[in-house]
């Protein structure tokens, strides 16, 4: 067998290994495994590309030692991150990990380009080579500076507030226009000097794009931006393959592409947005007026419960369904949430989890802290499966979650969520809010009118000691 056909073998397996990666992401009782196939797929990726390298490579050792000190790099990098970094800081680390791509697919589109000009204009032009590179470097650097941006807001190093240019979407098409203008001289072009102006302007506009579009969706839409990043770094690997010749990377980064898109479709009609309208964006941020109107609206006084009463409530449901949020996982609450309901379980005690599509910063978000707290897959519902049950539930606790169960996106026409699919949890029985305070008014910045129901009470401070106090009181009260 020959090296060629060697790689290609590998490649064939990576590529089969990933599509059954994917499928056992599908489903948390099988994501770990999809993992582990991912996981084994880049391995043979990586070993056959690195292999084929080195057998073609004029000084062997130089190509080694350089590889060597690139994966070293890489690998002391994602261990550190991987260690260090908090499940709150997941989504803008997700961010982050986009923009490498996107850059990536810019450094091989110029290194192409420059490296191997005699084969694209001595004799003939290839044009369809020209034009991969030039959508290689658009959609990479649209990616680049779109995941920085993302990152940015997530981390709050700049307001999530979205940014509403007169004529936005008009700058957005121009952008676009302007590519489509640039992108048919490039692909004509004969030669580097001729052709590198056109390349350079194309890469700008492509990093303004990237800015301006996540710089004007607002901090609310952040779960959509992160799946259509994914999606934008998907086709910027893909396009990386094409302009390398590298089949892996084709198929690789379609499925990743194809996957990020819908996946993004998901989390669209989880927050009543539309996909081009995303892509455009603008969202975010509803009318002004609708925002102040809703937020300054009166609702009444909220009532607050304790420890006690909260335990005393658990040990007397049948049925009990927990709703969490971003809040969950600032608080690092999943531990004790665990902890609670295997108590509960153990006492006869029905306990369910509802999951909003966009509960969180990211897709999963809330799934990926429930696996890590070993909460039981099969007791874990997203909105679709649980959003009928609630009329026959005891008790709801709603853990740090605020937009994803406030009732106005259903009953305020001129409330900026409105519309938005949310979790129904106002029809249970009783309703139990952990909250840390009053002030905050989620990430929306819309009041929920559920805190101010007549069977809702608020249970006041930070998640994790709550929790962890009612897992204390609970056992009291189960023993007498």
């Amino acid at each position: 067998m020959t090296a060629v056909s060697f790689q290609s073998v590998a490649y064939l397996l990576a590529a089969l290994l990933f599509i059954l990666a994917l499928a056992g992401l599908s489903k948390q009782k099988t994501a770990k495994r999809g993992n582990y196939l991912g996981i084994l797929g880049m391995a043979i990726a990586l070993v056959a590309t690195i292999g084929l390298a080195l057998l073609h490579a004029e000084n062997i050792l130089l190509a080694a030692g350089l590889m060597a000190v690139a994966i070293a790099f890489g690998a002391v990098c994602g261990v550190h991150k991987a260690r260090h970094v908090e499940m709150t800081a997941m989504p803008q680390l997700v961010a982050l990990l986009h923009c490498f791509v996107g850059a990536a697919a810019v450094l091989v589109g110029f290194n192409s380009f420059l490296m191997e000009p005699g084969g694209y204009f001595a004799g003939q032009m290839n044009v369809y080579h020209l034009g991969e590179i030039g959508l290689a470097i658009f959609i990479g650097g649209v990616t680049f500076t779109g995941s920085i941006i993302a990152n940015l807001k997530l981390s709050g190093k700049i307001p999530g507030k979205p940014l509403t240019l007169p004529g936005r979407n008009i700058i957005n098409l121009a952008m676009l226009i302007a590519y489509v203008a640039l992108i048919v001289p490039f692909g004509l072009s004969r030669g580097v000097e001729a052709g590198l102006p056109f390349l350079i302007v194309i890469l700008i506009v492509s990093l303004v794009l990237g800015i301006h579009l996540v710089m004007s969706i607002g901090g609310g839409d952040m779960p959509v931006v992160v799946s259509m990043l994914n999606s934008f770094s998907g086709w910027a690997a893909a396009m990386a393959g094409f302009t390398l010749g590298n089949d892996l990377l084709i198929v690789t980064g379609a499925l990743v592409g194809s996957s990020g898109a819908y996946l993004s479709h998901i989390m669209c009609k989880g927050m009543n947005r539309t996909f081009t309208g995303v892509i455009l964006g603008g969202y975010g941020n509803g009318d002004a007026s609708k925002k102040s109107g809703g937020s300054k609206q009166d609702y009444g006084e909220h009532t607050e419960t304790t420890v006690e009463d909260v335990a005393r409530l658990l040990k007397d449901a049948k049925s009990v369904v927990v709703t969490p949020g971003y809040g969950m996982a600032v608080a690092r609450a999943q531990f004790p949430v665990a902890s609670l309901t295997k108590q509960l379980l153990a006492a006869g005690i029905d306990v369910k989890f509802g999951i909003h599509p966009v509960a969180g910063r990211m897709p999963g978000h809330m799934n990926v802290l429930l696996a890590e707290a070993k909460v039981p897959y099969d007791i874990v519902y997203e909105m679709d499966e649980i959003n009928d049950d609630f009329d026959n539930v005891d008790v709801v606790l709603v853990i740090g979650a605020n937009d994803t169960v406030n009732p106005s996106a259903e009953t305020e026409p001129d409330s900026p969520i409105a519309g938005m699919p949310v979790l129904r949890v106002w029809n249970a029985g009783k309703v139990i809010v952990f909250k840390r305070s009053m002030g905050n008014a989620g990430y929306s910045g819309v009041q929920n009118p559920l805190f101010f129901n007549d069977n809702t009470d608020m249970l006041l401070g930070d998640a994790k000691s709550s929790v962890e106090s009612i897992i204390g009181e609970l056992k009291k009260q189960l023993r007498s």
